[in-house]
């Protein structure tokens, strides 16, 4: 547990307008909701193998690894987010229908080195990591609130993981950083294998070229799929005369 440098894939966590919430709801009832909600999603966790190494109110910060050695680190990651946005979605949807407006989880991925191991003082300790590579994947995941997603994962992991099925989001210059990183939109097998797949990727393909086809094609897009916020975010960046898949989030 000795701090050190290590590579690491690691996974953040947070729920939109959850202090809107802590305002407005009874103690008791957030009490109960924010247990279940950090029960479940660390079970969900460790069915991966995964390391729950922070948790800051409704923030998860999840490690992969470390401290043992898992050489598909990255595959784990991804399997383990799109377990969590699915368990996360089905308990918003449970505590809908008891009346409580629970946020959508955004999660954010990310995979480099980083400082890990044993973080404090004689009484207290922490094991935790540090470094370029734990803000980004905090950036990620907060980049999901820009782009209408729910996950957000770098190309570092998208690479290294086994079988990755994804759509390029594009090349996000994240806050902290001076290089573009392209990110992706994980997604489950019976999504990836759609036809709004492929229609996705013929649009993002002229987009990234510069083809002034890109616009009808996120247009026609759009019309068919009006609930995929991610062409929309698209399509609202050309329509505001954005070009390329090069993009400034704030």
């Amino acid at each position: 547990m000795a701090v050190h440098w290590r590579e690491v894939a690691t996974i953040f966590t947070d729920i939109t307008n959850f202090t809107s919430l802590v305002e407005t709801a009874a103690a008791e009832v957030l009490g109960e909701l924010l247990n279940e909600y950090v029960g479940g999603m660390t079970d969900v966790v460790f069915a991966h193998e995964g390391t729950v190494a922070k948790i800051i109110g409704d923030a998860i910060q999840v490690l992969f690894n470390a401290p043992g050695d898992q050489s598909d680190y990255a595959t784990r990651a991804v399997a383990c987010a799109l377990d969590l946005d699915i368990w996360a979605e089905a308990f918003r949807e449970r505590w809908k229908a008891r009346g409580v407006s629970f946020g959508v989880t955004r999660i954010g991925v990310h995979a480099g080195p980083a400082l890990v191991g044993n973080f404090g003082g004689s009484r207290f300790f922490d094991y935790t990591a540090y470094g370029d590579t734990i803000n980004t994947a905090a950036r990620l995941e907060a980049a999901n609130k820009f782009l209408g997603t729910r996950i957000c994962v770098s190309a570092t992991v998208a690479k290294a993981a086994d079988n990755f099925k994804g759509r390029p989001v594009g090349d996000l210059m994240l806050r902290g950083r001076s290089e573009p990183l392209r990110a992706f939109e994980p997604m489950c097998a019976e999504f990836f294998t759609a036809p709004a797949m492929t229609q996705y990727s013929e649009a993002f393909a002229k987009l990234e070229a510069g083809d002034a086809a890109a616009m009808p094609a996120f247009a026609a897009l759009v019309g068919l799929h009006s609930d995929d916020p991610l062409a929309g975010f698209h399509l609202k960046r050309l329509l505001n005369g954005a070009k390329g898949v090069r993009m400034q989030l704030e």
